[in-house]
């Protein structure tokens, strides 16, 4: 399955290291794309596994954490209004 995941950690005293290691374990399964967004495609496995790892560092009451699903990237559209960032091609 195609996902886009995107964050956004509270910074309070643990914010910098919620955040850290919340970019590293994205950043093991998904392709970084900006900022705190990440796309790409997943076995179930991998995004329960992901989902996981993230449960350790994501902060219920304070964090916030998206994640969109689709059978397929194809079925996604990308426009740009500023600079084309190549990392991101898995669009069409």
């Amino acid at each position: 399955m195609y996902v886009i995941l995107m964050y956004d950690i509270l910074i309070d005293e643990r914010g910098p290291k919620v955040t850290r290691n919340t970019f590293k374990i994205c950043k093991k399964y998904l392709t970084h794309i900006q900022k705190s967004v990440f796309e790409g495609n997943l076995t179930e496995l991998n995004l329960m596994k992901l989902k996981s790892e993230l449960n350790g560092y994501i902060r219920k009451d304070k964090d916030s954490l998206i994640i969109f699903k689709s059978r397929s990237e194809k079925w996604l559209n990308k426009e740009f209004l500023a600079i084309e960032d190549d990392k991101t091609s898995n669009f069409f």
